[in-house]
């Protein structure tokens, strides 16, 4: 049956290209490159905030321009993630949020500066199964948030409000265009960290892409610019790490849902994140607790989406892990 022969070759060598595309060359990068983009595309009509992004900042995202003259100081702010919701409760857990301040010595003026999710951190997280759709559907984008003034209390209650260094005012204006470019071309929120082990020489698999690796980058850039930054106090930022043995690539969501073949990798897919659905009732939750504890622990299996695409993880111990490690300043 040389016919059906072919065909099956042809089906080996398509599961081989979908699954492992870059172990057939032998050059995979670890850790994967985050991918970026030559601008910020149109929001989905379907994907709704809970709370609006940005409110009192400028909604083209343009940053005020400062006479070279001035003297700006920037400030380290940390914060409890969803602080006005739970208080300290978060930061209990060490799970912050990151952010910038300036504050210009003509003006008087004060601006906060913080990157964070479009559409709240578990649309980023996690798709949404719609049962119009086969593939799961994500509302994942994250941006620049530049707004003026600078909430102390709300920095300083639970937090850290520190002065850690200053710009002139030809500085801020370079910084200010290179936001502006980051903020273009990368445009989706990563939660996760992906390593091999918690130790000192783990591969890392694939970094996180949030608050914190914003400031760290806004740092960096603040340094190759001349700025001097230094900190009293020690510079911890939280990261949340998945430990897996080495990841294999699946394909986008057109190779996986697209195609017949590999319908039961789709379908797998599909049961993975079907218990971390929002909109649960809290018998649901008890429930999708236990369904995620059997697939991430006793099955080892987790489905990262990461650049538009899957992969999979063998899972290992201790599987996941919230640190709230230092990071000190360039």
């Amino acid at each position: 049956m040389p016919h059906l022969e072919v065909v099956s070759c042809l089906n080996l060598l398509f599961f081989l290209h979908a699954v492992a595309p870059f172990k057939l060359t032998g050059q995979q990068q670890w850790p994967v490159p985050y991918r970026r983009f030559e601008h910020r595309p149109a929001v989905d009509s379907y994907c709704e905030a809970l709370y609006p992004f940005c409110p009192t900042g400028d909604r083209d995202g343009r940053i005020p321009y400062m006479r070279d003259s001035d003297i700006i100081s920037v400030y380290r702010l940390q914060t409890p993630v969803w602080e006005f919701k739970y208080g300290d409760l978060l930061g209990k857990l060490h799970i912050m949020h990151d952010a910038i301040g300036f504050s210009s010595s003509e003006s008087g003026a004060n601006y906060t500066m913080e990157w964070y999710e479009l559409f709240q951190l578990g649309n980023c997280t996690f798709p949404h199964l719609r049962p119009d759709q086969f593939a799961p559907f994500w509302c994942n984008q994250g941006a620049a948030c530049f707004f003026e003034g600078i909430d102390d209390l709300h920095w300083l209650q639970n937090g850290t409000l520190e002065k850690i260094g200053e710009l002139s005012g030809n500085q801020f204006n370079d910084m200010a265009r290179w936001i502006q470019d980051d903020n273009e071309t990368g445009i989706y929120y990563e939660t996760w960290t992906v390593r091999s082990d918690p130790g000192p020489n783990a591969t890392v698999w694939f970094e996180s892409y949030d608050c914190s690796q914003f400031v760290h980058r806004t740092y960096r850039k603040l340094s190759q610019l001349g700025a001097r930054l230094s900190s009293r106090s020690q510079t911890n930022y939280t990261k949340i790490y998945l430990y897996s043995g080495e990841p294999t690539y699946l394909g986008n969501d057109s190779s996986i849902f697209g195609q017949p073949a590999l319908k039961n990798l789709a379908t797998a897919i599909r049961q993975f994140y079907h218990p971390f659905r929002p909109h649960q009732s809290f018998a649901d939750f008890a429930a999708s607790l236990l369904e995620a504890f059997q697939k991430v622990v006793l099955e080892k299996s987790f489905y990262l989406y990461y650049n538009f695409e899957y992969w999979h993880l063998p899972m290992k111990p201790p599987y996941v892990r919230i640190t709230f490690e230092e990071v000190p300043l360039p």
